[in-house]
């Protein structure tokens, strides 16, 4: 590894020298300390489903599921979005998560500690399920 620079001019330098290196732990860290591993989407098993008390100043119970993921077991809660979707999802069911997309992949909105959302139950897109679309698939 080269030495670092030094000098008057260097700032310049040793600023973007430390933003390389600091992309390149974030990709790191991210893949090592996500439980889908850096991936966008997971299936995973549903184990529960709970009710989620919003931050303040709201008031409302968040629909959520307590769900396994399939590649590595590790247990993560995802947010239920949409009218009526806790009754479309059921225990043991198959389903795909994805981030909610916060900010610096933290949790969105009035929802604590809640990163992923369910997309698909049993391989059928839960907002075509909601919409009414499409029917359950029986597993």
């Amino acid at each position: 590894m080269a030495k670092k620079p030094r000098g008057l001019g260097a700032c310049n330098k040793l600023m973007a020298r430390r933003k390389t290196y600091k992309i390149l732990n974030k990709t790191k860290l991210k893949k090592k300390y996500d439980p889908l591993g850096g991936c966008h989407q997971a299936k995973a098993i549903v184990l529960e489903k709970v009710q989620v008390e919003a931050k303040q100043p709201n008031s409302a119970m968040r629909k959520c599921a307590r769900v396994q993921l399939v590649k590595n077991g590790k247990q993560i809660t995802a947010f239920m979005p949409g009218d009526g979707a806790q009754k479309l999802i059921n225990e043991h069911d198959e389903v795909i998560v994805e981030a909610i997309g916060g900010k610096m992949g933290r949790s969105k909105g009035d929802l604590p500690c809640i990163r992923w959302a369910v997309i698909k139950v049993n391989d059928q897109s839960l907002n075509a399920l909601l919409r009414g679309k499409l029917e359950k698939a029986r597993r």
